[in-house]
């Protein structure tokens, strides 16, 4: 009996090492590839040199697998113990923005990119600590209206620490069905809050547009999603029947997106054939971009308001303006994620979002964890906020009357 069950271990050992080893070697090999955050859809053929070897040494992988299964106390099922493999892979480089996702995790991330989830409306990362932290609470939504604020850390979630939380973990545990309440512990430089946050449906346009006193016209794009280059589109066409004066672009507490969005937003202003970025491996330019389309605002006096919830492809549109002289920013400095991710769909339903690159302004300049600092820095102080007076937007009303 004993030999029969040494055996039938050794047999499923085996097959479990098989699977870990199939799902290592497609990593390299899937075509579909999407850039996110700084990136498009594309075929990706990449072979870079990394200085790592061509097989890895499974040895250990093993033995810490037979100790886990002979000794744990307590359920552990196969499909747990290959996502902890494959969570645990993606996390090797101590990136924040290289990510495991399992197919439900997936489906989540789809979901934000498009702008459509159940949630309180919040973009979260990971800071070079580890901690989990907010991007961007979405204006009008529970984060922004419960008081959360960019580059607040999440210590709990429901009286559950996030320490060695992943971003995705993370982000299940605080969405549920609408108007259920969620208890966020939060640190916010020195101080430790504890805030209640009612969530919601959050299915909303990434571009909503009006027409300002002294025809301003005024464009707020909340986040770079599938919608936003055709609504973007819409709202320069109508700009430009209006005849507006002047252009006021709102990028604050926008936390990013796809890449194509952001050439397409960044070419209603950017000449054709203009550089609008660089991306960069190893210090070499793996890939330019530059405007395309007919550039129907281009020559209109344009303000771009940011602050440090502005991130990644609201950084690149940022750049792209201002460094082709399309543009004068107020606000305050950006966020700073200046890398590429792309993501590589597994047969297993999951996806691996891994950094593959650093994007580069049309001056040349690496804004990762340096961020975009503005031409005029306007600040806008809580007590603003609730008296109602936007001194950004202001700012830049006041800069637009000159012109």
């Amino acid at each position: 009996m004993k030999n029969s069950l040494d055996k039938l271990k050794k047999r499923n050992l085996k097959k479990y090492l098989l699977i870990l080893i199939l799902l290592i070697l497609i990593f390299g090999s899937f075509a579909l590839g999407l850039n996110v955050g700084n990136g498009n859809i594309s075929f990706s053929n990449n072979n870079y040199e990394t200085g790592l070897p061509a097989k890895l040494n499974y040895k250990n992988v093993n033995q810490l697998y037979s100790v886990l299964r002979a000794n744990y106390d307590g359920h552990l099922s196969e499909s747990q113990v290959m996502n902890g493999i494959m969570h645990g892979l993606a996390n090797s480089p101590g990136d924040p923005y290289t990510e495991y996702f399992t197919k439900s995790e997936a489906s989540v991330f789809n979901n934000e990119l498009n702008n459509s989830f159940s949630g309180i409306g919040a973009e979260l990362s990971k800071n070079a600590a580890g901690d989990i932290q907010i991007i961007a609470p979405l204006s009008g939504y529970p984060a922004s209206r419960a008081g959360l604020k960019p580059q607040d850390i999440i210590s709990s979630i429901n009286n559950v620490s996030t320490n060695g939380m992943s971003v995705e973990t993370a982000v299940n545990d605080i969405r549920g069905p609408a108007g259920t309440k969620v208890n966020l512990g939060i640190i916010r430089g020195s101080q430790k809050i504890d805030i209640s946050v009612v969530r919601q449906t959050i299915t909303i346009p990434s571009v909503s547009t009006k027409i300002l006193k002294g025809n301003i016209g005024y464009m707020q794009i909340i986040s770079f999603a599938n919608d936003t280059s055709k609504l973007a589109y819409q709202a320069a066409l109508k700009f430009k029947s209006d005849h507006v004066k002047g252009i006021i672009l709102d990028l604050r507490n926008d936390p990013g997106g796809l890449l194509t969005a952001a050439i397409n937003v960044s070419s209603l202003w950017v000449n054709n054939n203009s550089l609008i970025l660089q991306e960069k491996r190893n210090n070499t330019v793996i890939d330019s971009y530059y405007g395309q389309g007919d550039n129907i605002l281009s020559h209109i006096p344009t303000v771009v308001l940011i602050n440090s919830g502005t991130a990644s492809s609201a950084e690149i549109t940022t750049g792209a303006l201002h460094d082709n002289h399309q543009a004068y920013v107020i606000g305050t400095k950006s966020f700073g994620k200046g890398v590429v991710q792309e993501l590589f769909n597994l047969n297993n339903g999951g996806v691996l979002k891994v950094t593959i690159a650093s994007w580069y302004r049309p001056n040349g300049q690496d804004i990762n964890k340096k961020g975009i600092t503005p031409d005029q820095t306007v600040q806008l102080t809580n007590s603003d906020i609730k008296s109602g007076n936007d001194t950004q937007l202001n700012a830049a009303l006041n800069y637009l009357s000159s012109k």
